[in-house]
């Protein structure tokens, strides 16, 4: 998960945002639309970087494709030193 972190973060575009998905999910779960619209991000946008923060089991979905709300896993809690480590570089 440190080297995914990394990667996802720091190595390809969209790091900033997937950092501040990761902080609003950090507050409670939410919806693709809801955290579009929180993050002034295209909801396209928003897709794009929770399907490769699910595939590297940083999130999880839970409920109807419709309403799909997104959640951190534990596997993610266990690094959040980690992500609060490479989040302070990019501030």
């Amino acid at each position: 998960m440190e080297k995914a972190l990394w990667y996802l973060l720091t190595a390809t575009r969209g790091g900033e945002n997937r950092v501040r998905i990761i902080r609003t999910l950090s507050e409670r779960p939410r919806n693709a639309n809801r955290l579009a619209d929180e993050l002034d991000v295209g909801y396209k946008t928003i897709r794009h970087h929770l399907d490769v923060l699910e595939s590297h089991g940083v999130i999880e979905a839970g409920g109807d494709k419709y309403g799909r709300l997104y959640f951190l896993t534990d596997h993610f809690e266990q690094y959040r030193d980690t992500f609060e480590e490479i989040a302070t570089h990019l501030d």
